[in-house]
């Protein structure tokens, strides 16, 4: 009994540090990011993120060099399959913020967790209970109405925002999968998958760069300030990707795009609190709360879910000691 409750108890750990980890490098690449791009001018996100890659297969490599990753397989197929999806997630995600208001560009990312769900419903035959569902409507309607302004659609902006939320569902989903189906860890995966994404990014990044914003990266002027966060950016980027792979492993797709709109939560609060609070008022504050707080039923409501016949914890109450700390912190704002 008490090798059991040892076992739950780290797991409880591992999972509280993995959640921990994603947060807490996701939420610093979008500031590192945001000094990058808006304050420094490189505007090349597309590029960036093979950037980003290629730090993560260098990691890859020591790790293996080390001995902290073991030799494993991936059949071609799969990992096009794979670099298929994320680099089509990565472009259009570009794209339809390019193409959309930003309001509904929100809206599309809203719409990537009733996709995820659906993959889940149909591949893996997941029942939802009423909870998770009435949970997962809150966070939505949180996030909408904190972060959707404007709203505007066309046609081509349309089919760029279907696009990146079907391949960042089936992006994410299929990291869970082939974890699964060939026994792999995060570590192995990412050996695998980060080589690929950033030979195929880096060949296509600048063209698509170009297309979005008129201006070559090879034409970039580097200063010495703008090198430095392009590094740090890269550096946190392994923290980032690592942590995905991890999170998406350990528990599943949903829970991991629930985590990742308290992330947004975070980043609006912590815009406001270093870059000014303009912008900030009752309906952005309401938003916020509603988020939380369908995050914190979702947590409670998605500790048993019910999987076919059989029951398994799925993990995500463990996110809720994360996000009672920052709805206590809300609170004071």
């Amino acid at each position: 009994m008490t090798s059991s409750m040892s076992k739950s108890d780290k797991k409880k750990v591992l999972d509280f540090a993995a959640w921990s980890f994603n947060i807490t490098t996701s939420v610093g690449i979008i500031m590192v990011n945001k000094a990058l791009m808006a304050t420094h001018g490189f505007s090349f996100a597309t590029t960036l993120t093979g950037l980003h890659f290629v730090t993560t297969t260098l990691m890859t490599i020591v790790f293996r060099w080390l001995g902290l990753s073991q030799p494993s397989h991936l059949p071609i197929p799969d990992l096009i399959k794979f670099v298929i999806f994320s680099n089509l997630s990565i472009v259009g995600m570009n794209v339809s913020l390019m193409w959309n208001s930003v309001g509904f560009y929100q809206i599309a990312k809203l719409c990537m967790i009733p996709a995820s769900c659906l993959l889940e419903v149909v591949f893996d035959r997941v029942h939802y209970s009423r909870d998770t569902k009435l949970s997962i409507m809150v966070v939505l309607i949180g996030v909408a109405v904190c972060t959707v302004t404007d709203v505007s659609v066309n046609a081509k902006g349309l089919a760029a925002a279907v696009i990146a939320v079907w391949s960042t569902a089936l992006q994410q989903y299929y990291v869970h999968f082939l974890q699964r189906k060939y026994s792999l860890n995060s570590f192995n995966l990412l050996g695998h998958t980060a080589p690929a994404q950033a030979g195929s990014l880096l060949l296509v990044g600048p063209f698509v760069d170009f297309l979005l914003t008129g201006k070559r990266v090879d034409h970039f002027g580097f200063t010495s300030i703008a090198l430095f966060f392009l590094t740090l950016s890269c550096v946190i980027a392994i923290g980032v990707n690592l942590s995905q792979f991890i999170c998406i492993g350990r528990f599943s797709a949903v829970s991991f795009q629930v985590l990742g709109h308290m992330k947004t939560v975070l980043v609006l609060s912590l815009g406001f609190l270093f870059f000014g609070k303009e912008g900030l008022n009752f309906q952005v504050v309401l938003g916020m709360i509603l988020a939380v707080v369908g995050m914190i039923w979702y947590g409670n409501a998605s500790k048993i879910t019910l999987k076919g016949n059989f029951i398994f914890g799925c993990g995500a109450g463990y996110l809720l000691q994360w996000i009672q700390c920052w709805y206590n912190w809300l609170s004071l704002m």
